[in-house]
């Protein structure tokens, strides 16, 4: 069985990856072949989240296992995880969050599944437009829309201007010397 999957940025208008690969392949083969087709480099901390069909992230595929899942998660390592094990539906989606410092990422749906046939290595079918930048510098981060500042804050944001001192009620809160969880 072969999975085509379809690969768009909400970063870059034209930008289209397709990529071919075996059903039996590993979330890390489809992690090198999206690091190729695009010519990141392999020194980031990506992973793979499931989603649903409103793109709500689900299930996370680490590239490594770094600690912060609970025991009671199942973890799921792209390494030791089979695509087919995971994915099974055309239509379905996923993210892969290739710049977590920056949380962006690029938004994959599972297009076609070809029975009867096998895929040696994964293939790149479909190249279009630039891949954005793997990481984001400075400057561009600093001017993200997400970045900015709201517009509804000004001088009131923290409080009134009018607040009264004569209006605050200690009453409920005690000052005490020493550990205050005692």
């Amino acid at each position: 069985m072969v999975y085509r999957f379809t690969i768009i940025s909400n970063e870059v208008e034209d930008f289209i990856r397709e990529i071919k690969i075996d059903a039996e392949a590993t979330f890390y083969d489809l992690h090198q072949a999206i690091l190729s087709s695009c010519h990141y480099a392999d020194n980031v901390p990506t992973s793979f989240f499931i989603c649903n069909q409103e793109w709500e992230q689900e299930q996370e595929i680490l590239l490594e296992d770094i600690g912060t899942s609970r025991s009671d998660e199942d973890l799921y390592l792209m390494k030791k995880t089979r695509l087919n094990e995971l994915l099974e539906d055309e239509k379905q989606r996923m993210v892969y969050v290739f710049d977590p410092l920056d949380n962006r990422m690029f938004f994959i749906e599972l297009t076609e599944i070809s029975f009867g046939k096998t895929q040696e290595q994964p293939v790149c079918s479909r190249s279009h437009g630039e891949a954005p930048q793997q990481s984001m510098d400075l400057e561009e981060f600093l001017n993200k829309e997400t970045t900015k500042p709201s517009e509804d804050l000004n001088e009131d944001f923290y409080g009134s201007e009018s607040f009264d001192t004569e209006e605050f009620d200690p009453e409920g809160f005690e000052i005490s010397e020493g550990n205050p969880y005692h």
